[in-house]
């Protein structure tokens, strides 16, 4: 290659095949990511007006450095005023240029990245990089061409489906659908600058020149569907679906819509609130006192306790590469375990998510024994049994006689105290809770429990060990049902208060479902089964404050054997499966009211939400007071990723603190 030259501190190009037509190497290199920050931007303009106009120069090839090609927009510019040149424009003169330019996407290439590859003429791929257009996640649609470039390449269809649900696709799937020309398997900037070659002798095709390819009218009908229904009235979502749909008018029409569509957005609730969970997922790591700590190495995990939390714990650690030694009570309970384990991976295998050699290679790192001392190999044990104090420390004390003194053990009770569980261990600094959330192998977050005398370098593995299994990690502070169960608690209390006060449980589950939760909490408790959250009712009676507020209702319902979804009947009747609102229900109610003499009154959806938002926050002010939690932002990431809170509300600490009160 010839000598480089620097087109901005961010991107240099150099002449390839000198010798007669060369081609124009440009590397982006912008640490960490490549993104498109406005020097980026300015670099590629010049470098590309550069290639334009030298003679000697017959194609250009645009490349990243390390190991990304693209990683989307500069996320220090959100919320910034906009800067020239605005990528949209330098799109427009990568795709007008006279001259061949050719994407080597040598690593993911996602938003703005994967927008100035569909720019391009061609699109040269090496094996296992990611694209996408995940500006949905951040409450907006693409901004530079994305909605209207992309279904030119894949149809309406499949780009309704990866815009729509902001979904990244690996070399081989876009290859497929046509969003990548070349896969390299081989060199890959030697296979792209040959492409490069190859179209300059050519009337090579421009992507938003394209026409739409045909698209059977209920394909696209399904994809719409599809997306609309997992948006649950988000904008961003339905607006990039609108987008797509209309990708058949004239491109400069198109790209208008776009630009002012994502204009909009910038600047709209739903935004500000994907934006803050953006960032709070960034800090959510940054734990105090842990700098300069480093983790200590964890190969073998054993997990105690395979019943489906264990199961699905022992699935997650096998997915992120770790030997797993399962263990139960006897023999033919740790074989059932065994055999739970591998259907859930014989479900990812059938579903696609693993393909056979992995699915071989994480079934021969599975054992299972009934046996403590074959726990022995063990960096870190995981329990998971009966969430019963007395068992749980037999458990611990057992472990300690044969896990070395510098294995850690892990309590994943959801209720119970660590520190009580540490306490009676000879080495309680090895103790910390690693709280997952059912199903473990699915659910992407896990409370991290600090106990008083977990070592730091404990914690630090810990949440190395949660990174490893792609988990959501916060670190939080003993308390009864840590930051997640103890604002569920308050949140079900003040459910459970306005029963009393007038309202029904179809009513609040539809006020929570229009607000955009999954599903209502009266239908959660009945899928979940209410006979868990009944015996610990029961536990806590004697020692329950006389003075505080009790609904009995939930109490009454089981009692009449009204245990939910698999008794048929809970909160709701289920004839045939089917949840409906059960006139009994309703005369439960009030006969408790009366019972307190209470006068029931009618609830708006508006005042439902806020009642349960308020109980919310305020339970969360006193975990940060109480140092449980480190930040408002970890509470409202718990809420999201454990509890169904929309993500884009932005958590129940961002969303109150939008509605001055």
């Amino acid at each position: 290659m010839a000598e480089v030259t620097q087109f901005s501190a961010t991107v240099s190009a150099g002449l390839v095949d000198e010798g007669g037509s060369g081609i124009l190497l440009v590397t982006i290199d912008n640490a960490p990511v490549n993104a498109l920050s406005a020097d980026v931007r300015s670099g590629l303009e010049r470098a590309l007006s550069h290639g334009e106009a030298a003679p000697d120069i017959a194609g250009i090839v645009i490349t990243g450095a390390s190991k990304t090609f693209i990683g989307g927009a500069d996320i220090r510019e959100l919320g910034q005023p906009p800067q020239e040149p605005l990528l949209p424009s330098v799109i427009e003169h990568i795709e007008r240029l006279e001259k061949p330019v050719v994407a080597a996407i040598n690593g993911a290439a996602l938003g703005g990245g994967l927008e100035v590859a569909l720019g391009c003429h061609f699109r040269v791929a090496s094996p296992g990089v990611q694209l996408g257009l995940p500006e949905v996640k951040l409450g907006l649609v693409p901004g530079a061409g994305g909605t209207q470039r992309l279904p030119r390449l894949i149809g309406v269809p499949a780009a309704i489906d990866i815009i729509g649900s902001g979904r990244s696709v690996e070399a081989t799937e876009a290859s497929s659908l046509g969003l990548v020309d070349e896969i390299a398997e081989a060199d890959l900037l030697h296979t792209a600058v040959a492409a490069a070659h190859r179209l300059a002798e050519t009337d090579f095709r421009r992507t938003g020149e394209l026409q739409l390819p045909p698209s059977d009218p209920s394909a696209i009908e399904s994809a719409k569907t599809k997306i609309l229904a997992k948006a649950r009235g988000q904008r961003a979502a339905i607006e990039a679906v609108c987008l797509v749909e209309a990708a058949v008018r004239p491109l400069t029409e198109g790209l208008a819509d776009e630009r002012a569509t994502f204009l909009s957005l910038r600047h709209s609730a739903e935004a500000a609130a994907l934006r803050h969970v953006f960032f709070a997922e960034r800090i959510a790591s940054k734990v105090d006192g842990l700098e300069g700590i480093n983790p200590r190495p964890v190969d073998t995990v054993g997990i105690a306790g395979l019943g489906l939390m264990g199961s699905g714990i022992a699935v997650a650690a096998l997915g992120a590469g770790y030997r797993v030694i399962g263990l139960d009570q006897t023999t033919e309970a740790a074989a059932k375990g065994h055999e739970r384990i591998i259907e859930l991976l014989q479900r990812n295998l059938a579903a696609g998510r693993i393909d056979q050699e992995t699915f071989d290679a994480q079934r021969d790192c599975l054992a299972v024994t009934s046996s403590d001392a074959d726990l022995e190999p063990c960096d870190l044990v995981v329990e998971a049994v009966f969430d019963d104090l007395d068992v749980k420390i037999d458990l611990f004390r057992r472990l300690d006689k044969v896990v070395p003194p510098d294995a850690i053990l892990a309590t994943n009770t959801s209720y119970l105290n660590p520190d009580e569980i540490a306490a009676a261990t000879a080495h309680p600094e090895r103790v910390l809770g690693l709280h997952f959330f059912s199903p473990a192998h699915v659910m992407r977050l896990l409370e991290v429990v600090r106990c008083a005398r977990t070592a730091r370098d404990v914690l630090a593995t810990g949440l190395a060990f949660a990174k490893k299994l792609r988990k959501l990690a916060i670190v939080t502070g003993v308390t009864e049902g840590f930051i997640g169960n103890r604002i569920f608690s308050a949140y079900r209390r003040e459910a459970e208060c306005m029963l009393e006060d007038g309202a029904l449980p179809h009513e609040i589950d539809a006020a929570l479902e229009d607000y955009g939760f999954p599903m209502g909490l009266f239908a959660v408790y009945d899928m979940a089964g209410l006979e868990i959250a009944w015996a610990r009712r029961k536990r806590q009676a004697a020692t329950r404050d006389p003075g505080e507020r009790y609904v009995e209702i939930a109490d009454r319902l089981c009692e009449a054997g009204r245990l939910g979804q698999k008794a048929g009947r809970g909160w709701y009747v289920y004839p045939e499966g089917t949840r409906q609102v059960d006139p009994d229900v309703t005369e439960i109610i009030a006969q408790c009211r009366a019972k307190k003499g209470i006068t029931p009154r009618s609830f708006t959806a508006s005042e439902i939400i806020d009642r349960l938002l308020a109980a919310m926050a305020e339970e969360g002010k006193n975990l940060l007071e109480q140092g449980i939690a480190a930040r408002d932002s970890d509470i409202d990431l718990v809420m999201i990723n454990g509890y169904g809170f929309p993500a884009f509300k932005g958590g129940p600490m961002f969303a109150t603190a939008q509605t001055p009160r």
